[in-house]
């Protein structure tokens, strides 16, 4: 299916700072302030409750399912990958769901910086890539300047979730959270993650991993009170 310009989010200016059209022909620019924050009031045809945040929605069917079961709530899915990006749209279509969602086809950490302080009242990083070679592991999105990002969009007492099939990243990310000091959560104990969440729907993805013998693991976390 083809991209609609009501459906994207405006893409930020890239490093340089030169602002760039909105995809999709859209007729806005991007201001050259690269600290510009989104203005997010009428990002929607009509209003929402609360404002969800999924980085990396890959074919979609998560994101879709929080759609068709939240009907108040407005969303934004950050995926730069198109298939990913055409898969969620023909989840969308066929739902007649797609007015609460924006789409934003680029790197999750540029519109971190560009979200409001406190204005996402959940957040879902759903098996990211775990680059697991040693000399990859900068390149993984959970880091200390990222969570600090995701302390400062999300509201206070909500919900941060993350899954991951990958052993080594689980244990990245357990220690890299606990370090940040902004969540409260689950310990460094097998025993104290959660199994899967109950608004969860079986992914393609998740069906592989099971196939192949990894476990995903469910980690929810909570903004502590600033």
């Amino acid at each position: 299916p083809r991209l609609r310009a009501q459906t994207r989010l405006p893409a930020p200016p890239r490093p340089s700072g030169a602002a760039r059209a909105c995809p999709a022909g859209a007729s806005d620019r991007v201001p050259d302030d690269e600290q510009a924050r989104l203005e997010l009031n009428g990002l929607f045809p009509a209003p929402v409750r609360d404002l969800w945040l999924e980085i990396g929605f890959g074919a979609g069917e998560h994101l879709a399912h929080q759609v068709r079961t939240n009907p108040d709530v407005g969303f934004i899915g950050c995926e730069p990958f198109v298939q990913g990006v055409a898969g969620l749209l023909r989840h969308l279509e066929a739902d007649g769901t797609s007015g609460r969602v924006r789409i934003f086809p680029d790197d999750a950490r540029l519109l971190l910086d560009r979200l409001p302080d406190a204005s996402i009242g959940r957040l879902f990083v759903l098996f990211p890539d775990p680059w697991p070679k040693n000399r990859h592991h900068k390149r993984r999105l959970i880091d200390a300047e990222t969570l600090a990002g995701f302390a400062r969009i999300l509201k206070d007492g909500t919900e941060f979730r993350w899954a991951s099939d990958d052993m080594d990243y689980v244990e990245w990310t357990l220690e890299r959270v606990a370090a940040s000091g902004a969540f409260s959560g689950p310990e460094q104990r097998s025993g104290d993650w959660p199994s899967q969440p109950a608004d969860w729907p079986e992914t393609r993805y998740e069906q592989k991993a099971r196939a192949a013998g990894r476990a995903p693991v469910f980690l929810r976390y909570v903004r502590i009170p600033r």
